[in-house]
């Protein structure tokens, strides 16, 4: 007799929290008995006469709810799919199919109207996959049955229509097709690894597969099924999207970077790649993961995230912390003489290197400031030399040769008061604290390095970075998106000792905005060329949303006070709604 295998999808932990509470309780102990035991004689599975998929079967919660429960005909493998008041559960489990895809291996749940449905549509518009032949839509994650009803299609709005009804690996792979991701791109992102043959019998391997791993959660033990129970809305612990996944569990053979759109889960790839790195990969005594980002509230999300996904052995080999706080720890058992000063003394400073501002050049300070912190800064400029030899591309104003000298005169003076002020500032205190390990000889402390909001470190940051860690397999994992860039730290990784060639990665579910939401925002940024964080330019080909809402508002006001009075205005009509309802 095979072990018995039971696992519970998304769905059913969606259908769980709009439960009201007492039943959710009545929910749970039902599921951590079904769990011990599905066989169970008091577990009551019957037919659903009216369900087009006969493996379907109800389970009594109480006297009015039901569970729906997956029970093939032969196996030991169960899944629980959904928990609702009786005749909604019922209404949900007639429509629905779940099945092993013959082309993916993944387990899939879909509405079976759409075999019937394929509208007639007089439209002239071409089909929006016309051009794709079955056989590679299949490959897609379309299910067969559904092929006429996706030939059908005849626009992107059409097809997210169909997003709810649709298998979700198929929905999402037809949207990147309809946003200009050719085929050839789109089978280089999912590469999957093809059986030969897909066994549609085999429900505990199809739940071994990516694209099911992103849904269904195999229950290993009671003390994890609870866990998972309690917090039913934290789904990024145990759900995986299949692109996320990929980048996480796998044996990377040098840097990796990671881009995504703001809600496209890069902290939620790179917890989950720190904790499969200490527990798979960096396991010996003295092995070390450094997990870093820009600020210090973030470090501490991090590390508390950290903790419900991680086992208590693999985390003693994680540290979190904030890279300037790792700097001025570091600077300060070297015994460093300088103060890093975060803004609150420089400011005052520059005001009295401007004086040797040249009159006929009439720079103003944003110009000085500037050019400090994008181009001296990041190259390390020391010397009037150095500075002849600086690349300043993207910084608008040239300047020659003799402007060059006749400016240099005020760096060289806000440097002279910085150290007379015995201050550095943070990017000073990043380069110091590279050359002392340098100088030092010692091996780099730590086996791999987690960076988070990699579009805020500049230059400074990731040369440090590059010397924590050895050059080597998994050394590596960075994070970002440079759309959301707050400070204007352009990098290219590459002029930093990180080499990512063939190893960037993309992002492009969100799953925390609206689809309405996200369209009007990328809209506003159509024309604006956003780099790559290695000098290449990023794209928004094949961002998704997957969250549906109202249209953004946009309203204008005649000044501040205006404003101020509209948004409470309308945040008083919200909460007076809100109140009705």
């Amino acid at each position: 007799m095979k072990k018995i295998k039971v696992a519970i999808s998304d769905d059913f932990l969606n259908s769980l929290v709009r439960l009201p509470s007492q039943i959710q309780a009545k929910v749970m102990n039902f599921v951590l008995k079904f769990r011990a035991n599905p066989t169970l004689p008091g577990i009551n599975y019957e037919k659903i006469n009216s369900a087009k998929d006969s493996k379907l079967r109800s389970v009594r919660i109480d006297d009015t709810y039901r569970g729906i429960v997956m029970k093939p005909d032969s196996g030991n493998v169960y899944v629980l799919l959904w928990v609702d008041h009786h005749d909604k559960a019922y209404q949900w489990a007639e429509s629905k199919k779940c099945t092993i895809n013959p082309e993916t291996g993944a387990l899939q749940i879909y509405d079976t109207h759409l075999i019937v449905e394929t509208p007639q549509n007089e439209e002239k518009r071409p089909a929006l996959f016309g051009n794709i032949s079955e056989r590679r839509l299949k490959s897609f994650g379309v299910p067969e049955e559904l092929l006429p009803r996706v030939r059908a299609i005849r626009s992107q709005a059409e097809l997210d229509t169909l997003q709810n009804s649709l298998p979700s690996d198929a929905f999402e792979n037809l949207f990147f097709l309809s946003d200009g991701i050719t085929v050839e791109e789109l089978l280089l992102e999912i590469d999957r690894e093809k059986e030969a043959k897909v066994n549609t019998e085999d429900y505990a391997k199809a739940l071994e597969v990516s694209e099911s791993k992103r849904h269904f959660y195999v229950v290993e033990d009671e003390l994890e099924l609870t866990a998972v129970l309690n917090q039913p809305l934290e789904k990024w612990r145990v759900f995986l999207h299949p692109s996320q996944r990929a980048l996480v569990e796998k044996d990377w053979n040098g840097p990796v970077r990671v881009l995504g759109g703001a809600g496209t889960g890069k902290t939620v790839a790179a917890l989950h790649r720190a904790c499969w790195l200490a527990t798979n990969v960096f396991t010996k005594l003295g092995e070390r993961i450094l997990f870093t980002t820009f600020s210090r509230n973030l470090a501490e999300d991090i590390r508390e995230n950290l903790k419900q996904i991680c086992p208590a052995k693999a985390l003693e080999r994680i540290e979190v912390i904030n890279l300037d706080r790792w700097v001025f720890n570091y600077l300060r058992k070297q015994g460093y003489d300088f103060t890093i000063d975060y803004g609150k003394r420089w400011r005052e400073i520059w005001q009295d290197a401007m004086a040797l501002v040249p009159e006929h050049l009439q720079l103003p300070y944003s110009f000085f400031r500037d050019e400090w912190e994008t181009v001296i800064q990041p190259i390390g400029v020391e010397s009037l030399e150095d500075y002849f030899q600086a690349p300043r591309i993207g910084r608008g104003r040239k300047l020659s040769r003799k402007d060059r000298k006749s400016i240099w005169p005020v760096f060289e003076q806000y440097r002279g008061l910085l150290d007379e002020e015995n201050l550095r500032e943070p990017d000073d205190g990043m380069r110091d604290a590279r050359r002392l390990m340098e100088s030092e000889g010692s091996p780099p402390p730590y086996s791999a390095v987690i960076v988070d909001e990699a579009q805020d470190m500049g230059a400074q940051a990731y040369k440090l970075i590059r010397k924590l860690v050895p050059e080597r397999s998994n050394d590596l994992f960075i994070v970002g998106d440079a759309h959301q860039r707050i400070y204007r730290h352009k990098v290219v990784l590459g002029q930093c000792g990180i080499k990512i060639i063939g190893r960037g990665k993309k992002l492009k579910i969100n799953y925390r905005t609206t689809d309405e939401t996200r369209k009007w925002a990328t809209a506003l940024l159509k024309d604006n060329a956003i780099d790559d964080l290695d000098a290449g330019v990023d794209d928004t080909r094949g961002y998704k949303s997957l969250l549906h809402g109202a249209m953004p508002i946009v309203s204008h006001y005649g000044s501040f006070d205006e404003e101020v009075s509209g948004i409470s205005d309308f945040l008083k009509h919200l909460s007076f709604s809100a109140h009705q309802n």
